[in-house]
């Protein structure tokens, strides 16, 4: 009978032992949902780029990593790519560049972008470097933005659902900046 005893001892130490390593475990996880959600929540988030909108400069599947906080801190810029909800239905998310800065004016016409404010009253063309060059901007349009609007265009024009079709961008539905592209592995950088 006592060579039994040592036997009891060692399943309850590994009973111990399992719950130990258990209850480290659940410290752990609680520990990196603490840190990791609100990070999630309030400072960037994943997004999956669907649709030909932004070709070339993104295409259909890449991952990028959204920069929610610098917003905070700064207006949206010409030329930043941003992610949105669509205006017309909030719970989708889009991808476009922003081409028109609230108060201005953009006019196209011809296949000619021209924006139109008050350092250049005369107005000017927009330099568009991250487009196709056999690419013309269409229809003909002219929009004035208020004071918290934008104008949005796809790279990819011909392809895009973007502030030609359905207006400006109130910032209400800017959710932040694309920031870094982590896929595919031999496009990742910080864009």
């Amino acid at each position: 009978m006592e060579e039994n005893v040592p036997q009891e001892i060692e399943i309850r130490e590994e009973k111990q032992s399992w719950m130990r390593d258990f209850f480290s475990f659940l410290k752990v996880v609680f520990i990196s949902l603490i840190i990791v959600l609100p990070i999630r929540a309030f400072v960037v988030q994943p997004f999956i780029v669907r649709g030909a909108s932004m070709e070339p400069t993104y295409t259909q599947g890449e991952y990028l990593i959204v920069d929610e906080v610098s917003y905070y801190f700064r207006d949206p810029a010409r030329g930043e790519v941003v992610i949105f909800r669509y205006p017309r239905n909030p719970k989708q998310f889009f991808i476009k560049r922003i081409i028109g800065l609230p108060g201005e004016r953009v006019e196209i016409k011809n296949g000619i972008l021209k924006i139109i404010n008050t350092e250049n009253p005369e107005g000017f063309s927009l330099e568009e470097p991250y487009i196709a060059e056999e690419l013309r901007t269409g229809p003909d349009t002219i929009m004035v933005l208020d004071a918290e609007e934008y104008f949005v265009l796809g790279d990819n024009r011909t392809q895009s659902l973007d502030s030609r079709i359905w207006g400006p961008l109130d910032d209400r539905f800017l959710v932040g900046r694309a920031w870094v592209r982590l896929w595919p592995i031999s496009k990742v950088n910080i864009l």
